[in-house]
């Protein structure tokens, strides 16, 4: 049809035909020049990743979110033939390693890989470097578990009835621990003090090591992190499971009710990760990802991976993801509005 016009346009030319042909030239110039952009962009994106990705890590060394960046790190860049470096950008509930991201050139060349947390910080923080809902585009979950609220064997208490009992006789004095404010645990815990009703402190720790050790020392009474974490903290006999945060049991601890069989039915929480990119990315480059996650997460060896550290792989499109994501940042809105908590 663009041609058709420029025949018609030209073929009896108007005034001075010098001009006419000096214009038709720079008008298949133009289109000669938008051509190739249009090529090379294409081009750039079916052949991405050319050169070394960066995957930011908001948490420290160590943690769910090292692990499972770490891990997809490998996959891709054995996948892609490309470096693919996992960074720790840890501090401030996640919020600083995100703004790296935030900040970042929007071309596929530096992603986020985030806990459930991401849905928390909006929230929790009143003055975020970042938009959330504007700045990322959601590319991939990854994987998920439950939580397991555990005590200290040391404070003889067998039961999610006996914490609540001992929380009633004694209000206001009981602790329970979580690896932070804003953490992956930190609402649900919230969530759980809500429907059971009870008036009890939370000490926020610096992560799950701090927060483990001071359940067994019996500087909290109870706690809540990743099941994953919890199974391995209980391995000497210190720390004994009560409840995982799912709707159904764990096939990792099976004799381990759920909060909703112990009388908790509005409780389904888990914890769960994902990867973001900054917003802008090339939509090529976002269905590459997409693609080459699914494909990373099916693999055996990371499937494997993922078993060991009682990791469930959760499969979505971009668009479901980002569904996903703003309804669970709906909920942890209500949860922080039901239990008073102000943003900082």
């Amino acid at each position: 049809m663009f041609g058709a016009l420029l025949k018609a346009k030209y073929t009896k030319p108007i005034g001075n035909p010098t001009k006419g042909g000096v214009l038709m030239k720079i008008t298949r110039i133009l289109f000669i020049l938008a051509s190739i952009l249009c090529l090379a962009v294409t081009a750039g994106a079916q052949n991405y990743p050319t050169k070394p990705v960066k995957v930011i890590i908001p948490f420290s060394e160590g943690s769910g979110t090292d692990f499972l960046g770490r891990l997809m790190a490998k996959k891709l860049s054995a996948m892609w033939g490309q470096p693919v470096e996992a960074e720790n950008h840890p501090g401030a509930g996640g919020t600083i390693g995100a703004n790296v991201v935030a900040k970042a050139p929007a071309d596929g060349y530096t992603l986020l890989e985030y806990s459930s947390a991401y849905t928390v910080s909006p929230s929790l923080h009143k003055n975020l470097p970042y938009d959330p809902m504007k700045d990322f585009i959601d590319i991939a979950p990854l994987a998920g578990q439950p939580l397991a609220v555990f005590v200290g064997t040391s404070s003889g208490l067998k039961s999610i009835s006996e914490v609540i009992a001992k929380a009633k006789d004694n209000p206001g004095k009981i602790k329970f621990g979580t690896p932070g404010i804003g953490s992956a645990a930190h609402l649900p815990a919230e969530l759980f003090k809500l429907e059971a009703n009870i008036d009890v402190v939370h000490v926020p720790f610096k992560g799950g090591k701090d927060t483990i050790a001071a359940t067994k020392a019996g500087n909290v009474t109870y706690s809540v992190l990743p099941l994953s974490l919890a199974i391995k903290a209980s391995k000497d006999g210190k720390l004994l499971i009560l409840a995982v945060t799912s709707a159904e049991r764990s096939n990792a601890v099976p004799d381990v009710p759920t909060l909703a069989e112990v009388g908790f039915p509005g409780i389904n929480s888990s914890v769960w990760w994902g990867i973001w990119a900054p917003a802008g990315t090339p939509d090529d480059v976002v269905e590459k990802l997409e693609k080459d996650i699914a494909q990373a997460l099916a693999s055996p060896e990371v499937l494997e991976q993922l078993k060991k550290r009682k990791l469930k792989p959760i499969s979505m499109t971009s668009a479901e993801f980002k569904q996903f994501v703003r309804k669970e940042m709906e909920n942890v809105k209500s949860i922080v509005k039901k239990a008073g908590i102000e943003a900082k």
